[in-house]
């Protein structure tokens, strides 16, 4: 814990924070450089596996926290939670929770010259629910709550108030950011997933200078790629081998490809994502135009995995 206390030390002393606060934030960053390489930016994730009894909170969390696609987030289940306590010299706002009850945290930072970290005690056992924010071993504000849920609607204001980029994103950050937003919808199987939709490309489609049809193609082959690249022996596997006849590989490459582009485009119509009533005649034609473009282009992605 040396860089923890060599920062700590400095922002007492020479920038007259106060230890209480200051203490505490540079155990926080401490730990986050633990967990950072289990993390993915723009992305809240479970820094320990997950009990069936954390499911229903994690899941609850995921859907009301959204993140800008700059923001590490961790999120502690009780075994790694109960790690982590304020120091005994802490202000007495920020002892949230008793040492001997059950402990869900939420850790967001935002990285840069000067982190601003976001502390969430989200146990309906605290006696304190609520949100401390950090920046420079200084306490910028601390909010209170009744209920783990008003809290967790809450988060998102505190999120995008304190820590979202505020500049405008580029190109690739907003595809992450739609990207991030769709994989959640799909892990859960909701359409109420928190999402600004001023940042999204599924949204906002002129946010990357096109229109919705193809927005929803980019999309659905974006995330269809991702699934590719994280388990490609899975995929290739389903696959006649690549020594074998080229045209029976890539007629199934063409039939695997419309099979997973459809599953999708069903969850899009059964979550009422997207009202395909509403398409004009020429929106109706360039659909079928972008499913067969993007067939074609899935089935090459999926003919180059290694089988």
């Amino acid at each position: 814990m040396e860089r923890m206390t060599s920062k700590a030390k400095r922002w007492i002393e020479q920038e007259n924070k106060d230890p209480r606060s200051a203490r505490w934030q540079a155990a926080i960053e401490e730990i986050m450089t633990l967990f950072i390489p289990r993390l993915e930016k723009g992305k809240l994730t479970p820094v320990s596996p997950l009990e069936e009894q954390d499911l229903p909170i994690f899941k609850s969390a995921l859907a009301s926290i959204d993140l800008s696609p700059g923001l590490w987030a961790a999120f502690l289940p009780p075994s790694a939670a109960a790690l982590i306590l304020p120091p005994a010299d802490s202000m007495e706002e920020l002892v949230r929770i008793d040492k001997d009850k059950p402990s869900y945290k939420i850790i967001i930072q935002r990285p840069g010259k000067e982190s601003r970290i976001l502390c969430a005690e989200i146990s309906e056992h605290a006696h304190r629910i609520g949100i401390d924010i950090f920046q420079e071993g200084a306490l910028l504000g601390s909010f209170n709550y009744e209920t783990v849920q008003i809290c967790m609607e809450e988060m998102t204001k505190a999120i995008r108030a304190h820590a979202w980029e505020k500049n405008e994103w580029s190109r690739e950050a907003t595809i992450a950011y739609t990207v991030n937003w769709f994989e959640k919808v799909l892990c859960l199987e909701r359409a109420d997933v928190n999402v600004e939709e001023k940042r999204s490309f599924f949204h906002s489609p002129t946010l990357i200078r096109t229109n919705r049809v193809d927005a929803l193609f980019r999309l659905l082959t974006a995330v269809l790629n991702l699934r590719f690249q994280a388990d490609p022996e899975k995929f290739a596997a389903s696959l006649p081998a690549k020594t074998g006849n080229r045209e029976d590989r890539m007629s199934a490459c063409s039939s695997l490809a419309e099979s997973y582009l459809l599953d999708l485009l069903n969850i899009v119509r059964s979550l009422a994502l997207l009202d395909f009533k509403e398409f004009t005649d020429q929106e109706e034609k360039q659909f079928k135009t972008e499913f067969t473009r993007s067939v074609r282009k899935l089935s090459s992605d999926l003919d180059k995995l290694a089988s």
